[in-house]
């Protein structure tokens, strides 16, 4: 047993008599509250980034406003392989995104940041620039069938009869359907139409990472009427492009892999549908063999159908198509050309490109090799690819949203295109 003199008795007693004190003074101070950070919307691109300094400098990436003048785009910058060229096809569309051709040659343009769809005319050998549409939101994606536009934008799909017919003086677009999901995140739609004559649109997840309800990350496909919608893939994060092998009429499609979980993983994915119902695996498990750290838990990637194909680490494969043209050279023939608008949540960013997938017998990915880089200088964007569309004559257009313009490209000597 331990023995306290009644001097140390006194001392101790004094001493928790203080503590007493002390502690009850400091309980009734406040504690001073971090400073909360601001809240994100949902669906931000930032929820999930991680707490250092290197991810706190990634962001994404704004383009220009407007439409860069022509003497302004970053074309003496592109580059093509040996044999091909290189030309700006239109400019000053604000903006520019997705592509389509019209049966006597017109050129849609859909946009994602503006409110407006532009057509690119042919007459008397020169081209120019209409708005056959505006006060739209997010009218991104644009298809063309016996003669009618189809238009997705955020929440629906319209149209406009007879389009080429009436290019001076277009009808108000007419809506086809309207189910659509409104989440802004992955919420701009690509659009096209099969070879069984069905719409097929996507929606993407509304957030970078979520366990979302039955009506997102998915590719529907309805008729052109708007009816008859069902759901064709499942396990679809983010699609902005698609097409079909003109061999096997199976569809492909690029999606872009989760943002966060590190700068290398995972890849952007090119995926082929072979039957309707296949799940993709997202948000369960990302680019065939990684499964999610929060939702892939009771989940094994082999549950899913895994990519044909990996696309590179956030490079953003967007609009991709099946080369069927004469024009370039015959390895070329049936491969398909992907345009990477590239990557905002890497240090060092990738993409910014556009690459020639080529395919082994079965369908699956051979080689990737570039076919038009130079959009990406010193780590900064002088312009982005979104989409890519095989004219008639086999040439190549390509739209780039940064600057507002289209490129086209050509093989051999060609007669150049007036301006």
């Amino acid at each position: 047993m331990r023995i306290y003199s009644s001097a140390s008795r006194s001392l101790l007693l004094a001493g928790a008599v203080f503590g007493a004190m002390t502690f009850g003074a400091a309980a009734q101070q406040p504690a001073a509250a971090p400073a909360a950070a601001p809240a994100l919307p949902p669906g931000s691109p930032l929820i999930g980034r991680p707490d250092s300094e290197a991810a706190g400098k990634l962001a994404p990436v704004a383009g220009p406003p407007i439409a860069a003048a022509p003497d302004k785009l970053p074309l003496a910058k592109l580059k093509v392989p040996a044999g091909f060229n290189i030309e700006v096809y239109a400019a000053g569309m604000a903006n520019a995104r997705s592509l389509a051709e019209g049966d006597k040659g017109t050129v849609f343009v859909g946009s994602r940041t503006v409110d407006k769809v532009y057509a690119i005319v042919n007459k008397d050998g020169k081209r120019s620039v209409k708005i056959i549409a505006s006060g739209l939101y997010r009218p991104n994606g644009v298809a063309f069938k016996d003669g009618t536009l189809y238009i997705a934008e955020l929440s629906k799909i319209s149209k406009i009869d007879k389009i080429e017919d009436n290019l001076d003086n277009p009808p108000k677009p007419t809506m086809v359907y309207d189910q659509l999901p409104k989440d802004e995140a992955h919420g701009w739609k690509f659009i096209a139409i099969g070879p069984d004559n069905k719409l097929y649109v996507p929606v993407g997840q509304p957030g970078n990472n979520v366990l979302h309800d039955e009506a997102h990350g998915q590719i529907r496909r309805m008729n052109l009427d708007g009816t008859g919608a069902e759901v064709y893939a499942l396990g679809v994060r983010n699609t902005v492009g698609f097409d079909w092998n003109p061999e096997n009429k199976q569809m492909y499609f690029t999606d872009n892999g989760r943002d966060w979980l590190s700068e290398d993983v995972p890849q952007d994915e090119l995926n082929r549908i072979t039957k309707a119902g296949e799940d993709f695996g997202a948000p369960y498990c990302y680019q065939g063999n990684i499964p999610d750290p929060e939702f892939g838990w009771g989940h094994s990637c082999s549950e899913f159908t895994a990519p044909v194909g990996l696309m590179g680490p956030h490079t953003a494969s967007l609009g991709m198509r099946f080369y069927t043209g004469n024009m370039f050279p015959k390895s070329y023939k049936n491969a398909i050309i992907v345009a990477r608008h590239g990557s905002w949540n890497r240090s060092n960013k990738a993409g910014g490109d556009v690459v020639v997938v080529k395919l082994n017998k079965d369908g699956t990915v051979k080689s990737m090799e570039p076919l038009v880089t130079g959009f990406l200088e010193d780590n900064k964007y002088v312009g982005r690819p979104v989409d890519v569309m095989q004219m008639k004559d086999g040439s190549l257009l390509v739209s780039d949203d940064w600057n507002g313009a289209v490129y086209r490209i050509t093989y051999g000597k060609q007669k150049v295109a007036a301006k």
